[in-house]
This record gives C-alpha cells, sequence and structure tokens, in this order.
C-alpha cells in the first residue's frame, strides 16, 4: 500500500509544471557567489559524523549507484557540503538550520535518482537538478554542474537558502527549490523518501 501511494506521489512530481523562475530571488546569487569562493569543510569538519554517515547511507546506496567510487563521492559531499551551509548560519548569523544531510540525499533520489547526467525538461542539471540559468549568471562552464562536487554544493546552498528564509519549515522550502509554490506534491514525496529510506 505505501509502495503503491509512493509510485503514484511519484508520477504527481514528475508532472508538476517546471517553474524556473523560482531559483531568481534577487539574493540568491550572492548566496551562491559566496558558497563558490568559499573553502569548504574546512574547520568544521566532523570525522566521526562523516564515519557514521557513511556506515549508515553506504549500504542503500549499494541499489542506486553501482560504482562504488561515485557512492563514495556523492555521499562524502553530501555531508561536507550540507554541514558546511548549516555552519554558515550558525556562524555568521547566529541561525540553526534544520537542514541534514539525510534531507540533502531525499531532495537528490527524488530529483535525479541519483544519476550525475540527469536533466529535466526544464533543462535542470545533475544529481540536485540545478537550474540552467546559473552557470551563465555565474559565470561558470556548463560542464561544471555535471561534477557531483560542484553540483550538490550549489543545490545545498540554495536548499539552505530556503530552509533560511521558510525557518526551516521543510515544506515551504522544498516547494520553493522544486518551484511548486502552494503544491505539496513534491515536499511531501521528499518527505516520504526521507522518512523511509534516509532517515539516520
Amino acid at each position: 500500500m505505501r509502495a503503491a501511494a509512493i509510485g503514484l506521489a511519484a508520477l504527481l512530481a514528475l508532472s508538476l509544471p517546471a517553474r524556473a523562475d523560482q531559483q531568481q530571488d534577487p539574493e540568491l546569487r550572492a548566496v551562491l557567489e559566496h558558497a563558490l569562493a568559499s573553502t569548504r569543510c574546512d574547520g568544521h569538519s566532523d570525522r566521526f559524523g562523516g564515519e557514521v554517515f557513511f556506515k549508515l547511507h553506504e549500504p542503500q546506496m549499494r541499489r542506486i549507484v553501482h560504482e562504488p567510487a561515485e557512492r563514495i563521492d556523492i555521499l562524502r559531499a553530501v555531508y561536507c557540503e550540507s554541514n558546511a551551509v548549516i555552519n554558515r548560519y550558525r556562524d555568521e548569523r547566529g541561525i540553526e538550520l534544520r537542514m541534514t544531510p539525510e534531507l540533502v540525499l531525499a531532495v537528490i533520489d527524488i530529483e535525479s535518482r541519483f544519476n550525475r547526467y540527469a536533466v529535466s525538461r526544464a533543462g535542470a542539471v545533475g544529481l540536485m537538478q540545478v537550474m540552467p540559468f546559473w552557470p551563465k549568471r555565474l559565470g561558470i562552464d556548463n560542464r561544471l554542474f555535471g561534477s557531483v562536487d560542484f553540483n550538490i554544493r550549489v543545490g545545498c546552498a540554495i536548499l539552505g537558502f530556503y530552509m533560511n528564509a521558510e525557518h526551516n519549515d521543510y515544506r515551504k522550502a522544498l516547494a520553493r527549490y522544486n518551484g511548486s509554490i502552494g503544491r505539496r506534491e513534491y515536499p511531501d514525496l521528499v518527505l516520504m523518501r526521507l522518512a523511509d529510506r534516509w532517515r539516520g
């Protein structure tokens, strides 16, 4: 019954109209420029937490990402980049984001099914389905958005921005990330995947 519900939710999410304009908040460009310019995962690196995260989720990823090196790269980047965003908001603004690495895994699972070369009908690219206008705006080579580290860094920065803007309201932040404001299908799908597969 639950599998059928998840399947139906997946179909609904795929049918959502793409609204690329949802990632055009004036402040978002500066957030992404800061993320791309900064040195990540230094000073706040939690080796123990990273090992626990890897041991919990690597077995689940084997069924989805068959190449061991790519699996390791994705898990390392998700843990590193999500924590870099959390730490930045805490250190610079005194804000505690409830954005976990597991939430990022759930977003990637729904957005691209961990296919780093995925391209949506709207032209969104890579693991976290970064919108296609960002490379030009940021002066970045398009090919970088197919990179595991780069795509996850940008995706985490965008998701963190929305989590902060929506005061840690998962549904509102996820709807903004997906461009489906006012609709619950996509946020519910991500949160179901988080609960069923990626909860630590």
